[in-house]
């Protein structure tokens, strides 16, 4: 029986030593998710109704607001041939759009079409503003020369009314917001946070443009320009989206280290932790894999070098690639975390079950020297008068 005693410690204190090498690597590995390089995308209200009055993103926490500075000459400095000053505004409701949807929609406009990989509708708002909408697959839509207001309406209106089109629609909507001007003299390019719509070089292929366009609210030399700006704008609009939700999934794994550090148990079990393994991933599919992702640059612009110009300097100043490296950081951060959770999930299973066996062998023993003791005891007492009467002859 001492040995059965010494045998179980043995194995109590081997497992509790695991169980606390266990809790000070998933300590570590939480520190990790913490110390992973955030990007700030802007808070936002809660919202089930795309209608509802949105909280805009604080202009100081988006990247294009850093290089302002760069836009004060233009805005400073009118000439006669500049237009007005006008919005672009980006909206995301869902992480995908089905576009298919919106073309039987009934409130669309009738000239409303397909532009390369975005559903492209030419004029949209009332006839003393109108400006123009690209939905992209993403989830997200952008809107030049229209403002907040007409970006809900549309919304309201066409998304929402749109049966099927919004794939997982997100608890809480993204914004971006920039502007935009037109003057003929200037070449089209981003300076600061400021679009100049201006000449542009001649297309590579004729075939990039589609024949026979509608009339459309802005002007058609620049379409294209507009098309590219748009794309890496609803790139950056749904990143944040990505953003947001990781955030409010690392929140929720937050208080795990501090149960186990006082539990000695991680406070999940197998089935949530699984569930959780899966949200991880979501996230990285939706970023890396989908084909709508946030790290190849489109097709389209392989054979349009001025228009890929135009969507890597939006792409760059909105920091796509930095923000898309460090969402991915974070998902490897926590999917080590979950590892280490299963893991340990793992080891209590395989130390209860161990347990139980060294239980059920005890218990064996015990029935043993309960059925077979005196016979034992006899055999043991005989052998020993044997030997003693043997002494004495």
């Amino acid at each position: 029986m001492l040995c059965f005693r010494a045998l179980i410690s043995r194995n109590l204190q081997q497992y509790l030593r695991r169980d606390i090498c266990a809790a000070q690597s998933f300590n570590f590995l939480h520190r990790g998710l913490a110390t992973a390089s955030p990007h700030s995308s802007g808070g936002q209200t809660p919202t089930n109704s795309h209608s509802d009055s949105l909280k805009p993103k604080p202009k100081a926490t988006t990247p294009l607001r850093r290089s302002a500075s760069a836009s004060i000459p233009i805005r400073s400095n009118p000439t006669p041939t500049r237009g007005d000053i006008q919005t672009v505004f980006t909206l995301a409701t869902a992480e995908r759009y089905l576009l298919s949807r919106l073309r039987t929609h009934p409130d669309l406009p009738a000239r409303s079409q397909t532009l390369h990989e975005s559903w492209w509708i030419p004029k949209w708002g009332r006839k003393d503003n109108e400006g123009e909408i690209f939905v992209f697959a993403n989830g997200s839509f952008v809107c030049w020369g229209l403002g907040e207001d007409e970006a809900k309406r549309f919304a309201a209106e066409v998304i929402d009314r749109a049966p099927g089109i919004e794939v997982a629609p997100l608890k809480e909507v993204e914004t971006e917001e920039l502007e935009f001007v037109i003057d003929p003299i200037e070449n089209t390019r981003l300076q600061g946070d400021l679009i100049i719509l201006g000449t542009t070089s001649p297309l590579s292929s004729v075939q990039s443009l589609p024949t026979n366009l509608p009339p459309m609210a802005l002007p058609e030399a620049t379409l294209l320009a507009r098309y590219a700006y748009s794309q890496a704008l609803s790139r950056s609009t749904a990143l944040s989206a990505i953003e947001v939700s990781l955030d409010d999934y690392l929140t929720s794994m937050a208080r795990l280290p501090h149960t186990l550090s006082k539990t000695g148990k991680p406070g999940m079990g197998r089935t949530a932790l699984i569930k959780k393994l899966g949200e991880l991933m979501k996230f990285r599919q939706g970023l890396n894999l989908n084909r709508e992702n946030f790290s190849d640059v489109p097709d389209f612009y392989w054979a349009e070098p001025e228009l890929e110009r135009y969507f890597q300097s939006m792409s760059d100043a909105l920091e796509v690639k930095q923000r898309t490296t460090s969402v991915n950081d974070k998902i490897t951060y926590a999917a080590e975390a979950q590892s280490m959770l299963r893991q340990l999930l793992t080891e209590s299973s395989t130390h209860s079950m161990e347990l139980v066996i060294i239980a059920l062998i005890a218990v064996e023993v015990v029935i043993a020297l309960i059925r077979d003791g005196p016979e034992l005891w006899q055999m043991l007492v005989g052998s020993k008068e044997e030997v003693h009467k043997e002494q004495l002859t």
